[in-house]
């Protein structure tokens, strides 16, 4: 398939891909802090950016899937399941023996059955409720 993964992506980079999919969009400095504070799992194919994972860890018992994205062009090629067999063999090697964590996200609509060939489950269920989630808006334009 001649692709490479890398720990990185710029932040332009990062939102040229949020609005390829028509994820709402924020300040690049955002973007940029973000991704200084996330686990970055870029799929590159001759050095431009195809697909992305981020990850975010408490370091404890935490783990979130913040971002799974395939640029739509190669959508369907198999680079999200690359990323995701990526992002899930790295959390299982940051455990320490007898370790575990909870490892949580957010699924764009439609997308549930993709995790789920990945161990997630759909909430709510017998055991878990509603996940839920809010956007906080600051207009003051300051």
């Amino acid at each position: 398939m001649n692709v490479l993964f890398t720990d990185y992506i710029t932040p332009e980079e990062y939102m040229d891909f949020r609005q390829a999919v028509g994820w709402s969009a924020f300040p690049i400095e955002q973007a940029e802090q973000g991704l200084k504070n996330s686990y970055v799992f870029c799929l590159r194919k001759e050095g431009k950016a195809i697909a992305l994972g981020r990850v975010i860890w408490d370091h404890g018992y935490v783990v979130y899937i913040a971002d799974v994205i395939v640029l739509p062009e190669f959508q369907g090629s198999g680079y999200g399941r690359m990323v995701m067999e990526k992002i899930m063999t790295t959390i299982n090697n940051w455990l320490k023996p007898d370790y575990k964590v909870m490892v949580t996200l957010v699924a764009a609509k439609g997308k549930e059955e993709f995790y789920e060939k990945f161990g997630f489950f759909k909430r709510p269920n017998e055991n878990f409720g509603c996940g839920m989630c809010q956007w906080i808006i600051n207009e003051d334009k300051g």
